[in-house]
């Protein structure tokens, strides 16, 4: 799928996951299942709990999505 077609959102992380997966909460108390974007795993970004993320959230299933910016 294009990246054109993921929607951007903000959350934070609230939890972490055995295998990668983080638990975020976005706008509205939603919470996504996300994984890291292949280019934040390359780069070795790391991304504790409660962090701030931008989420890649496609528009077929709300309720996983990409990790693909980590706020400072």
């Amino acid at each position: 799928m294009p990246k054109d077609d993921h929607v951007q959102m903000e959350g934070s992380v609230v939890e972490i996951n055995a295998g990668g997966n983080f638990r975020v909460e976005v706008a509205g108390g939603h919470r996504i299942l996300a994984q890291l974007a292949g280019r934040m795993r390359r780069n070795r970004i790391r991304v504790v709990l409660g962090d701030r993320v931008t989420v890649a959230v496609s528009p077929y299933d709300p309720t996983r999505g990409l990790i693909v910016f980590r706020s400072k």
